[in-house]
């Protein structure tokens, strides 16, 4: 239980990063490898995740599938779980929380 609410906190951080003014490299790497422990995931996994790492800081450019990656992580965990890595614990934060979400699409 308290796992997934980690694994959305990396996921905040990895997303705040990539989004904001300093796209440090080695804090996306840390962010990806770290939630890929958290969800323990297989050794082909994880060294396919490094190589994809590798790749993009040679090209410069953040890879595809880390970014699959780390979608397909988010899309899969719960929305409380989401919730929580923002600070909302409350049920009608979180409804507050899920209408300003479908009012920004």
């Amino acid at each position: 239980m308290g796992s997934e609410v980690y694994q959305a906190q990396v996921l905040r951080a990895f997303f705040d990063t990539i989004t904001g003014t300093d796209r440090n490299l080695t804090r996306i790497y840390m962010c990806v490898i770290s939630l890929a422990k958290l969800r323990g995931e297989d050794p082909e996994k994880l060294r396919f995740l490094m190589e994809q790492m590798r790749a993009s800081k040679e090209k410069r450019e953040l890879s595809i599938d880390i970014l699959d990656y780390m979608a397909g992580v988010a899309n899969s965990l719960e929305p409380w779980a989401g919730q929580s890595a923002f600070g909302i614990t409350s049920p009608v934060k979180s409804e507050d929380f899920g209408g300003i979400s479908m009012d920004s699409f």
